[in-house]
């Protein structure tokens, strides 16, 4: 089907009003920036949805991480935007500015060679992610342990993205349909999502991020709930399988086991964190029981903006007292976040 015929069907489109929840923040920004809203008719609402792991990292894991990283012992590593989302009183670029030994990398494997190097420091990699990223921390103490490395360790703020699907289906909250996280399920497969779609009676649609594929799949997702189908539809087969990567899923069996862990400003979901299963936890940094999540500014509405009740342009602080020079929330934190996304497309909403 052409891009114009797509367009076509709903300029004539007569279904009922369905509210879409685009999970990934990559799916956020590719509607923004294509300006896929303005092609679709008002019946049709796209909300974002729960898919930015730096917007979910509880407080409690952040003033870990930074106690770590003030140790004169220990030497810290994460993701660049980790460094800016606030724990409880201060973010890790705080501590750095402080004398904290904290550094940006772009892939954990590299910590590999740098603790082999420096045996005098322990080296702590910020382990935050979802399925996408959770291989690549399980590879780097597989090899750790295989080398006998025993100044690495890892602190894990993972998480597992059907958990809290569920938990939005549970809910109540108007979700008619989902847009399903095209990296994520290029782990975990399409079929992961055909449970929460038999029971709670909603399709899913996995896609890529090319404004064709992204309208493909709305289209598709609309046409379903209007004909009451509550099917699971693959329109990005180059890169998922029905059962996903059956290795990536392997090795993290071997290495993590599911746990209830908090999701900041939702709170404990449970089996929805990843942790190092017993016979690595020579190489777990402390992360079991980082669970505080105190409450945050009753003005900022990043919990909503998560749970995809309403578009960030909603809250009464964004854009004004709330921008990525002055984050209220970590939704303006991220580059995956709903809030800064939106920030940087404001000119296409």
């Amino acid at each position: 089907m052409t891009m114009r015929e797509i367009i076509e069907d709903f300029r004539h489109w007569d279904g009922p009003d369905i509210r879409i929840m685009e999970v990934c923040g990559t799916h956020t920004a590719a509607i923004l920036q294509g300006g896929i809203r303005s092609l679709l008719p008002k019946s049709i609402t796209l909300l974002s949805g729960p898919g930015c792991p730096v917007c979910i990292t509880p407080a409690a894991y952040i003033d870990k991480a930074v106690e770590l990283a003030m140790r004169e012992d220990c030497r810290l590593y994460s993701f660049g935007d980790m460094l800016k989302v606030k724990g409880s009183v201060r973010s890790l670029a705080d501590a750095k500015a402080e004398g904290a030994h904290v550094r940006f990398l772009y892939s954990p494997l590299d910590l590999l060679e740098i603790a082999e190097k420096d045996p005098g420091h322990l080296h702590v990699f910020a382990a935050v992610g979802f399925e996408t990223t959770a291989p690549v921390y399980a590879m780097l103490v597989k090899k750790a342990q295989e080398s006998g490395l025993r100044n690495l360790k890892i602190l894990t703020a993972l998480r597992t993205i059907l958990p809290a699907l569920e938990l939005i289906l549970d809910s109540g909250d108007p979700v008619d349909a989902f847009l399903a996280p095209g990296h994520v399920s290029a782990i975990i497969g399409s079929d992961a999502y055909r449970s929460l779609a038999q029971r709670y009676n909603r399709p899913f649609t996995v896609a890529g991020f090319s404004p064709d594929h992204i309208l493909l799949a709305i289209r598709q997702l609309a046409h379903a709930v209007r004909e009451g189908r509550h099917d699971v539809c693959n329109l990005y087969p180059g890169a998922v399988h029905q059962e996903g990567n059956r290795k990536a899923q392997a090795l993290l069996e071997n290495v993590f086991e599911p746990g209830p862990s908090v999701w900041r400003g939702i709170g404990i979901i449970p089996e929805s964190g990843l942790f190092l299963r017993e016979s690595f936890t020579a190489f777990d940094a402390g992360s079991r029981g980082l669970d505080s999540d105190p409450p945050a500014n009753p003005a900022c509405r990043c919990t909503d903006v998560i749970l995809g009740r309403i578009h960030p342009a909603s809250c009464p602080m964004f854009g004004t007292v709330c921008t990525p020079q002055e984050a209220q929330g970590p939704c303006m934190v991220s580059d995956e976040g709903s809030c800064g996304i939106w920030y940087r497309f404001r000119g296409e909403i």
